[in-house]
């Protein structure tokens, strides 16, 4: 994560881009998943194929989006990596970040 960039951004707006974020990232894995589901009924390994490729270019631009605000960590466990691997990042700030991200995956 760019953190020159991010830092001067207020907590508040980099929480609610994890947030939004993350609810828009499992609206593409569910979507994804549904929409390969009707587009080939009989042949799982096509479903497979095409719900991969549509959550990975979603994720793409969930990140381009996403990047310049807050890192588009957009899942929990990242945000704690990144800290476990010497971000600079307190622990409250951590904290704000894993819950609005626990909140918007669901």
């Amino acid at each position: 994560m760019n953190t020159t960039t991010t830092e001067a951004v207020p907590l508040w707006r980099r929480a609610a881009a994890e947030l939004l974020g993350a609810g828009l990232l499992v609206t593409v894995m569910v979507g994804s998943g549904i929409a390969a589901s009707r587009l080939s009924p009989g042949d799982v390994g096509l479903q497979l194929l095409e719900n991969s490729i549509a959550t990975a270019l979603g994720l793409t631009v969930l990140i381009l989006i996403f990047q310049p605000v807050s890192g588009a960590h957009l899942n929990p466990v990242v945000t704690l990596a990144d800290r476990a691997l010497g971000a600079r990042h307190g622990g409250g700030e951590i904290a704000v970040y894993a819950g609005a991200q626990v909140v918007g995956g669901i």
